[in-house]
């Protein structure tokens, strides 16, 4: 019976050892507090609400926070739309002139050591690493070829999407094209009107 109690036990562990494994990064974070502060997007698709992880990237947060407090967003369209990729915007107005932004931040991939997973958000860049200023994308899959690790410094993730997921879905099914510079434009622009932010009490 002994025996029998410590095989059960040791099997117990052995699942939830595995269980707790597969525990995706951004799941990870959610459960870090309590309480995370929510943006919503507002777009002409409808609405995405993405939950922010400032304790995992802290400067990518606030740094968010601020374009969103500001009206940055307001206007800006979804101007990179891949299927089954990314679907990326928040520098671009309808007639594809870019948005003033401020200066860039650094790059926390590293620090937050979350994968781009399906529906995590994550900051856009040039091919410097400290580059990101206000783009943003939204994971449409597994993009682990994003992640930081030797030799790749990249995307820093901080927040997911956690309603509006067939929103972001929609957006990802547009047709697209190339428009001047652009590859991968939505033929009708997708706008985010606004943005609304709900922020846990202190």
């Amino acid at each position: 019976m002994m025996f029998h109690r410590a095989l059960s036990l040791a099997l117990l562990l052995l699942f939830s050892g595995t269980a707790l494994s597969e525990t995706s990064s951004a799941e990870a974070a959610s459960s870090e507090t309590t309480a995370h502060p929510t943006v919503t997007l507002h777009t002409s698709k409808g609405d995405i609400r993405i939950e922010l992880y400032p304790e995992r990237a802290p400067v990518t947060v606030a740094n968010f926070l601020n374009y969103a407090r500001s009206g940055h967003y307001n206007g800006t369209i979804f101007h990179r739309v891949i299927k089954r990729f990314v679907i990326q915007g928040g520098g671009f107005d309808k007639d594809l002139f870019e948005k003033p932004t401020g200066d860039s931040i650094i790059n926390e991939a590293k620090t937050a050591k979350m994968n781009n997973e399906r529906w995590t958000v994550a900051m856009a860049r040039t091919d410097d690493p400290n580059s990101a200023r206000a783009q943003f994308f939204i994971n449409l899959r597994m993009n682990l070829s994003l992640d930081a690790r030797a030799g790749n410094p990249g995307y820093a993730v901080f927040g997911k999407v956690i309603e509006g997921q067939n929103v972001a879905r929609d957006i990802s099914l547009s047709k697209t094209g190339q428009i001047a510079m652009f590859d991968d434009v939505p033929l009708e622009p997708i706008t985010i009107n606004s943005v609304s932010i709900d922020e846990p009490a202190k």
